[in-house]
């Protein structure tokens, strides 16, 4: 008797693994057709329903899709019309402004031949050419000569190629380029007035004041008034600025009472 129990026992815990896993069975292929019917009629199988379940997953974890970057469309060689010049137009208007006797009789703010690039803009038209869609594209580009501190603007017709015009001036102080702000940075580093610019970068950052490239720049020209010392009293007919300095992610270093005069390579103090 005793071991009839057993063996009815047996066959029951069988049977019930048996059901167990024939329920399993139909809980894997009917559940996820069901669970993801659509009453619309909308529904095409497991496979859709189960994307359409991964998607209500992520929207109820707030997940964000990745978002799709389209590249820049490619720049022409040429513009139209007032569009900007691009940068094919631009290296070769310089190029074309740029003459040999230019490039000898002049010198850019190291000292070195050839002037120093200032701007390159895309020029107005004509009066006669203002209502004309098929005028021709013009550019300006602009140079500074530090060895008789002029400025030397010509005029570039981007359709023939040929230099349509040339204006110099004395006493004009257009915006500084980014290597003249550069250039008297490294100045004033070098000059004995640039002692106090070293010590309050030494105590901001812990290390030596060498090279501009610690520093983030900005520069605006400085002419001469009523007030200036006689040091800086050229400037005006030179170049001049003052420098607006901030350690590379440090604090701003107050220079404002520096002016570098970049045509004579000096430092003077105003204020």
């Amino acid at each position: 008797m005793r071991t009839i129990v057993h063996r009815h026992l047996g066959k029951v815990v069988a049977g019930a693994a048996i059901a167990v896993a024939g329920t399993a069975v139909m809980v894997g292929i009917t559940l996820p057709g069901s669970a993801g019917a659509d009453d619309s009629g909308g529904g095409n199988g497991a496979g859709q329903t189960s994307q359409q379940a991964g998607q209500s997953q992520d929207q109820a974890q707030g997940a964000v899709q990745p978002g799709v970057v389209e590249d820049a469309p490619a720049e022409g060689d040429k513009g139209k019309g007032r569009d900007p010049l691009t940068d094919d137009e631009t290296e070769r208007v310089e190029k074309l402004a740029l003459d040999q006797q230019l490039f000898r009789s002049s010198e850019n703010v190291e000292g070195d031949k050839g002037p120093q690039r200032i701007t390159v803009d895309l020029a107005e038209p004509d009066e006669s050419e203002l209502d004309d869609p098929n005028a021709p594209r013009r550019a300006e580009v602009s140079f500074y000569d530090y060895k008789d501190d002029s400025l030397v603007t010509k005029t570039v017709n981007l359709d023939t190629g040929k230099v349509e015009g040339t204006d110099t001036q004395h006493g004009v102080q257009p915006p500084l380029s980014r290597a003249e702000t550069v250039e008297a940075a490294q100045l004033l580093i070098a000059d004995r007035l640039g002692t106090g610019l070293k010590a309050d970068f030494k105590d901001a950052t812990g290390k030596e004041l060498t090279t501009p490239d610690q520093l983030l720049l900005n520069s605006m020209v400085y002419r001469a008034n009523a007030g200036t010392p006689a040091a800086l009293a050229d400037c005006g007919k030179h170049r001049c600025l003052r420098l607006f300095v901030k350690a590379k992610n440090g604090p701003w270093i107050d220079s404002r009472d520096l002016v570098v005069d970049l045509s004579a390579r000096k430092i003077a103090k105003v204020g």
